[in-house]
């Protein structure tokens, strides 16, 4: 996760890239437009995503009342867990996005997307930081896979092993499902924040949908421009944090010495609760 400048006037930025939000400044077409966001995605998520993340928004409502301020909803969710939520002006080094995370500190972009970008943004805004992200982190099992993963950059950093860690947040953190009561639901703040890849990724047939295994997701590429080829699906967020209390150094070394798996790849190891046609790649390509 690399630096990126700002896209709203924020005043001064600190050492740790945090800033004023200015909170303020928002104007009334932002607030409506976050409204209609939240909205839309309020209509598809019920019956498709977590109900630990449904749960989640009754705490710390996001949907109805403009954008948040982040102070305020900072105040709400310190208490069920110790995050809270800091404003950046967009995307932040490596570094410090690692210590933020292992100091249960958020960073969210200031920026809401434009109305030209409703549909689609290539960088994440405070929409998909904080409508995304932001509820799981009063789940205390994910909270504490999240403080687990920032922990966890800094040694990826000195042993030159980021793709490898890049590819678990991707493929959880972003654009991961879980199993609950039986049923697939959606968790990644990635899918979370897309109305469109919301139904593909449950319901369509063409993508993967691969039982969760550790080095298999920290081997698999993954695309930045699409939907996901394949899709994988933890237990539960106890189980994904036990799984990522393992020494990573072995894995390192071992998914260093192979090139990344395509996206696309299912091998007769996998655990595979849905085998992707595909067909949505083929007619693209």
């Amino acid at each position: 996760m690399c630096a990126s400048p700002a896209r709203r006037e924020t005043g001064p930025v600190a050492a740790d890239y945090t800033i004023d939000q200015n909170w303020d400044a928002y104007s009334d077409e932002e607030h409506d437009r976050w409204n209609r966001l939240a909205g839309r995605m309020m209509s598809l998520l019920p019956g498709r995503a977590s109900q630990q993340y449904l749960a989640a928004l009754e705490a710390l409502p996001l949907a109805g009342e403009g954008v948040p301020d982040l102070g305020r909803l900072s105040e709400k969710l310190a208490p069920l867990t110790g995050w809270r939520v800091v404003a950046v002006p967009g995307l932040v080094p490596d570094a410090v996005f690692f210590d933020h995370l292992a100091n249960r500190r958020f960073p969210a972009g200031a920026f809401l997307r434009t109305e030209a970008e409703f549909d689609y943004i290539e960088e994440p805004d405070i929409f998909h930081d904080v409508f995304g992200h932001v509820p799981l982190l009063a789940n205390p099992a994910y909270a504490a896979f999240m403080e687990a993963y920032g922990r966890g950059g800094h040694r990826a950093l000195e042993m030159d092993a980021l793709p490898a860690l890049a590819r678990l947040y991707w493929y959880t953190i972003e654009f991961g499902l879980i199993r609950e009561g039986g049923d697939t639901r959606i968790f990644g703040a990635g899918i979370m924040s897309s109305p469109r890849e919301t139904v593909f990724a449950l319901e369509d047939a063409s993508p993967n949908r691969i039982g969760f295994d550790l080095e298999r997701v920290m081997r698999t590429a993954y695309r930045i421009d699409d939907f996901q080829q394949t899709y994988f699906v933890i237990d539960s967020f106890e189980a994904l944090l036990a799984a990522t209390e393992a020494d990573f150094g072995p894995i390192y070394e071992r998914v260093r010495a192979e090139a990344p798996l395509p996206p696309e790849t299912l091998l007769d190891t996998d655990k595979v609760l849905h085998r992707g046609s595909q067909a949505y790649f083929r007619a693209k390509a």
